[in-house]
């Protein structure tokens, strides 16, 4: 009875932190999570698909040729749900960044780029040396104004970061971010889809993006977690064991 006893009391103290995370989650925490999930179930969905597909090549293939094999529905599903996701994750940078000049525009341009990405899952692009199609020209234009349209949107909303003290931090990095991402796009665009590593040339833009949008949902999460504390309140029992990041 009491090695039951002291099993049980592990398992709870294990199962602490999770509870203390529910304990301060709110609406905030909740649209964080959406951000925090996309570049998860995209990477999930891409490599699922690229790794069981045998005549797909990580490093020379393009990530949308991969919506042309068997497994094609797969790699949709991603775009899709990251789409949706980014969309849900940017309210919650609008709520929750203290504003500069043109931080509003730089809302809807994210707002913009989820778009683009619901757009690249929803439209097929062209086999390579296939004749263009419809579908084809709707997921190049869409791709296209994902890649060039991200950049900007971190860049305009950098100096909101910069005057918001709970962000300051992520600052630097958005600047990085986002003249990497210039880089790669410009590089990406002027090679040809058929070069043999194209595809890894192309994974890293992608990988860029993701990140950014993975350690800004982050960084929204643990505030979120913070303020969804009530004021005054004093932490519960073992909170600053399990939640060190909470002061």
């Amino acid at each position: 009875m009491v090695i039951i006893t002291q099993t049980g009391r592990s398992v709870l103290r294990g199962l602490s932190p999770i509870f203390t995370i529910y304990r301060h989650m709110n609406i905030h925490s909740l649209l964080a999570l959406a951000g925090m999930a996309g570049p998860i179930v995209l990477g999930a969905t891409d490599m699922s698909t690229a790794l069981t597909t045998p005549t797909y090549n990580l490093i020379r293939d393009s990530i949308s040729s991969l919506a042309l094999t068997p497994l094609g529905w797969v790699q949709t599903i991603g775009f899709l749900a990251i789409g949706l996701l980014i969309e849900i994750f940017t309210a919650g940078l609008l709520f929750n960044i203290r504003r500069a000049r043109l931080f509003r525009l730089g809302i809807a341009l994210l707002v913009i780029f989820g778009f683009a990405l619901l757009l690249i899952g929803a439209f097929r692009t062209d086999a390579l040396g296939a004749a263009r199609t419809i579908e084809g020209r709707i997921h190049g234009l869409a791709a296209t104004t994902a890649f060039w349209i991200f950049p900007v949107a971190i860049l305009v909303i950098s100096p909101s970061l910069r005057n918001d003290p709970d962000w300051r931090g992520l600052f630097r990095y958005t600047i990085v971010a986002g003249i990497l991402a210039v880089v790669l796009v410009m590089v990406v665009g002027a090679l040809p889809d058929s070069l043999s590593w194209f595809g890894l040339l192309e994974r890293l833009l992608v990988l860029n993006m993701i990140a950014w949008v993975e350690v800004a949902a982050f960084k929204l999460l643990l505030l979120s977690l913070k303020r969804g504390r009530p004021s005054g309140h004093a932490m519960h029992q073992g909170d600053s064991e399990f939640f060190p990041f909470l002061p």
